[in-house]
């Protein structure tokens, strides 16, 4: 009788502590989270607080759904932020727009995803699932993107992180006059100096109300040039400083891409020396086997070139709800690792910007060199 493999039973040993109520949120996770999707989330925890989360790690957070509407932003997001565990993200503009609901004092509501919507059109009630709000967050949202937006210190082309920096400043200022705090994750992240990017300026709230004020006469316009440029230069500043680089993927659609097309555009694009991401944990609830960015897994990344493929043991993939798992990973990493110093990547930018494209000039240099020597220029041909 063949005897199993020893390499196949080293895994932990299935006995869990019955659970009591008593346990904190990391507890249960370490004890009762062993197979499934639960496991899943147990490594994805483990991943985070332990190597993503190292001092000389740059996280990357991608968001998308509708979770700054749910509060996610503050109960989540912003805790991360401040503990210096996310130093950069994209979002979907809806995220961010929606985010600014709350800094403005304007009331959102758990509701019935069974509510009769015609009845709720009349009423004037806008439903995200069972979220609910009056028609009248969205008009006084609108009034306030706009008022801002059409100062003169945006009357020009800037990144996405520019001016959600400057909004960021705004809505905090709007915050303080009516009493509150941390309510705004564009408003926290304007304090903690972490770049927020939207890899569709145009797909949201905000950027239909920019569009609105172009035909104004506005000189804003959103430079996307510029936004894939610095986030590959966050990226290249973090393994050109002897550290990592980690992607932080909370759903899927074009924040993800975004994220990770960061090491193709500096590979393929720019022609610089790289080897992808090294970290990779994505919370989703897409499948893989349709095709689609969202469900794509680590493994398919590497063919990409957006993930180090030495470093796929450093993926995880967990399939779940995200307004379920995204606190369970917050809860799990605030009480397991201790905070990190701010890396304020923000007020970086401009030095990060001269390292690419120094490396981009000498990739440049180079590969011309390579074509006039295929071409026998100066190598001894015709």
């Amino acid at each position: 009788m063949t005897r199993p493999s020893a390499s196949y039973l080293r895994g932990r040993r299935i006995d869990p502590k019955a659970i009591t109520g008593r346990e904190t949120a990391a507890d249960l996770i370490d004890n009762a989270f062993l197979a499934y999707n639960a496991g899943r989330l147990r490594e994805g925890c483990l991943l985070f607080s332990q190597k993503m989360l190292a001092d000389d790690s740059t996280v990357g957070m991608s968001v998308t759904g509708a979770l700054t509407p749910a509060g996610l932003g503050m109960s989540t997001i912003i805790p991360l932020m401040e503990a210096g565990f996310v130093d950069w993200i994209i979002s979907t503009g809806a995220n961010l727009y929606h985010d600014a609901h709350f800094a403005l004092g304007l009331s959102l509501h758990q509701g019935t995803h069974t509510a009769d919507d015609v009845e709720l059109r009349d009423k004037g009630v806008v439903r995200i699932y069972d979220i609910f709000f009056d028609y009248s967050v969205l008009l006084s949202t609108d009034a306030f993107v706009r008022e801002v937006s059409a100062r003169p210190e945006f009357q020009r082309p800037m990144s996405t992180a520019e001016y959600h920096y400057l909004l960021g400043g705004y809505l905090r200022q709007r915050e303080e006059a009516l009493g509150l705090n941390r309510r705004s994750l564009l408003s926290a992240a304007h304090s903690l100096e972490v770049p927020i990017y939207t890899s569709s300026p145009g797909d949201s709230s905000i950027g239909m109300n920019v569009a609105e004020q172009a035909l104004a006469g506005s000189q804003l316009r959103f430079d996307v040039s510029a936004d894939v440029n610095e986030t590959a230069s966050i990226v290249l500043e973090a393994k050109r400083n002897g550290g990592k680089s980690a992607a932080l993927i909370v759903g899927g659609g074009s924040p993800k891409n975004f994220l990770l097309q960061t090491e193709p555009q500096i590979q393929e694009v720019l022609g610089i020396d790289e080897r992808g991401h090294d970290y990779f944990l994505q919370l989703t609830d897409a499948r893989p086997d349709t095709g689609g960015l969202s469900g794509a897994t680590p493994n398919e990344a590497v063919s990409w070139g957006k993930i180090d493929p030495d470093q796929l043991p450093g993926t995880v993939v967990c399939y779940l709800d995200n307004t379920v798992s995204l606190p369970l990973l917050t809860a799990y990493a605030v009480a397991r690792r201790a905070p990190r110093p701010l890396k304020r990547l923000y007020r970086r930018r401009q030095a990060m910007m001269d390292r690419l494209v120094s490396e981009y000039r000498s990739a440049l240099k180079f590969r011309d060199r390579r074509a006039d020597e295929a071409k026998g220029v100066g190598g001894g041909g015709e």
